[in-house]
């Protein structure tokens, strides 16, 4: 897949913050845009605002397996 430069104004803090993150995470700004961006659903298609607040919170290789795993072992009596 061919890259393409993009501009983008953001907010200076969030520059900020931006730069900081992808350091500690050993990336780079344009790669997180770029993984966000792929993320997007494409089309028209919506969400119930419930489930948009959830889009991208689990990295895209956790399978639903694993989370439900995870619950389990956090919820154990």
């Amino acid at each position: 897949m061919a890259l393409k430069k993009l501009t983008l104004t953001v907010d200076e803090d969030v520059i900020k913050k931006a730069r900081g993150y992808s350091a500690a995470h050993k990336t780079s700004i344009s790669r997180l845009v770029g993984q966000f961006l792929a993320r997007l659903p494409a089309g028209e298609k919506t969400y119930d605002p419930a489930v948009e607040r959830l889009i991208g919170l689990l990295p895209p290789e956790v399978r639903v397996s694993e989370y439900y795993q995870h619950l389990e072992k956090k919820y154990e009596p």
